[in-house]
């Protein structure tokens, strides 16, 4: 189960190289001066837009190609429909931003002193690549004329060391209180691991109770992990609380073995420090926000505890308080603004469990004041990034419609259309939803996030 996990994990944000097609004129692959590699893919009949593409995480130690597409079938497409692809490795791995913009930038460049300044360039990206093309779209708005972001990580990246640490620190206040857990301030890659294996056997051994699970499942909801986040898993019917914990389990496990505690290790390195915080935090409240409230409290009560005694426990439990000098890095490199000058489209699978849906409702709110720059669509689907060729191509062309007209028709209906039109065996999923407010938004549009 361990094993299947992590492997889970990669596939959700490692990307293999994707190979040269004999059908495009011109392909480039060169090496920028900070290292990363740069690849441009540009057919004869090029149609002068050209879509910058940023990948997702990649962790130290996995491949790291250049990449411009999200799948070679949605490469393979554009391309024959004109369109020059392009896109750069990021000179390091992990929670790369200060390489990954510029290095993008770089490859937009050199683009230009080669072919020409486009008519349109877009960005658009995946998962980390969500925020990578976000922050070019705010902080770079004059090289850009719309923005693409799927399944991004756009509640930035305060939010989402927050938003990760909730449910471990719920997990080692339930499941191994008074241990020497660590969860932050990790010395070493080592340490960050010991930490994650010694917390992983307390959660696997509680998942053989009712009231592990049910402490699990509280958890889970603090992060808002759906209680169907893989299309491997059994599709739990709506009341059915035990397979939806089930899956959550599976989640859970991973986000331990590899967001929680490697990857946080290497993002605070980057920091020089821990960038998140917990001090002050209601996780009572917290609770009656989330989605998997109701399948807690069934849990809870199917288990025979109390849940209001847990809670208490959890809300007493020693606090974990920020470096400030890791906010502000996290602050200066990895926050949003909300102010787009252009248009974006950011789209979302409601199971993800890795980038909840909700982060969607955190960059709402920074782009409050953006006015209809901004639109969100949500595919009905589990996991991260699960979205078909035909999803893919219908939320571009619905920007490019939105950059054409001046106005959005980013209805769940005027998507699968396009997606039909783009993937006539496949059947779209675009459906009308709301997202959960996030459970602790941060940005830049609000002053009072800034106070830990």
């Amino acid at each position: 189960m361990r094993a299947r996990i992590a492997l889970l994990a990669v596939s959700l944000c490692a990307v293999t190289a994707l190979p040269a097609q004999a059908a495009t004129d011109s392909h480039i692959e060169g090496r920028l001066p900070s290292g990363a590699t740069y690849l441009m893919d540009v057919p004869t009949a090029w149609n002068g837009t050209v879509l910058l593409y940023s990948h997702g995480y990649r962790a130290a130690g996995w491949p790291n190609p250049a990449q411009n597409a999200p799948s070679s079938q949605t490469r393979d497409e554009l391309l024959a429909d004109g369109y020059a692809l392009i896109g750069s490795s990021y000179a390091t791995n992990g929670w790369a931003v200060t390489d990954a913009v510029p290095d993008q930038l770089a490859t937009l460049d050199l683009f230009t002193t080669r072919f020409g300044t486009a008519r349109r360039t877009l960005a658009w990206g995946t998962s980390y690549g969500g925020l990578v093309t976000t922050t070019l779209a705010e902080r770079h708005a004059d090289r850009f004329d719309g923005s693409l972001s799927m399944c991004g990580l756009v509640q930035g990246g305060v939010a989402n060391w927050n938003s990760t640490l909730d449910p471990v620190f719920a997990l080692k206040a339930l499941l191994a209180p008074g241990e020497s857990i660590p969860l932050t301030g990790f010395a070493d890659q080592a340490a960050a691991q010991s930490a994650a294996s010694a917390l992983t056997a307390k959660v696997t051994a509680a998942q053989q109770t009712d009231e592990g699970r049910a402490r699990i499942a509280l958890a889970a909801a603090l992060h808002n992990i759906p209680g169907y986040n893989d299309a491997a898993q059994p599709k739990p019917g709506p009341t059915d609380w035990d397979a939806q914990q089930a899956n959550q389990y599976a989640a859970v496990t991973g986000l331990l073995q590899l967001p929680a505690f490697s990857w946080r290790q290497e993002a605070e390195r980057r920091a020089g420090g821990n960038p998140s915080w917990n001090t002050g935090v209601d996780y009572t409240a917290m609770l009656h926000r989330s989605p998997g409230y109701k399948e807690v409290t069934e849990l809870y009560k199917k288990a025979g505890l109390s849940l209001r005694a847990d809670l208490t426990a959890l809300n007493r439990a020693p606090r974990i308080s920020a470096d400030p000098a890791a906010v502000r890095w996290m602050r200066d490199t990895s926050v949003f603004k909300g102010r787009l000058t252009d248009p974006q489209l950011n789209i979302h699978t409601t199971g993800d469990a890795l980038i909840p849906v909700q982060a969607e409702s955190a960059y709402r709110r920074a782009a409050a004041g953006s006015g209809r720059l901004l639109a969100q669509a949500y595919v009905d689907g589990p996991g991260h990034c699960t979205f078909t060729p035909g999803e893919t191509l219908a939320a571009l062309h619905t920007l490019e419609h939105r950059l054409t007209t001046g106005h959005w028709d980013a209805s769940a209906d005027a998507l699968n259309t396009r997606a039909r039109q783009e993937e006539p065996t496949a059947e779209p999923r675009y459906v009308t939803y709301r997202p959960a407010p996030y459970p602790r938004p941060y940005d830049l549009a609000h002053p009072g996030d800034a106070r830990p």
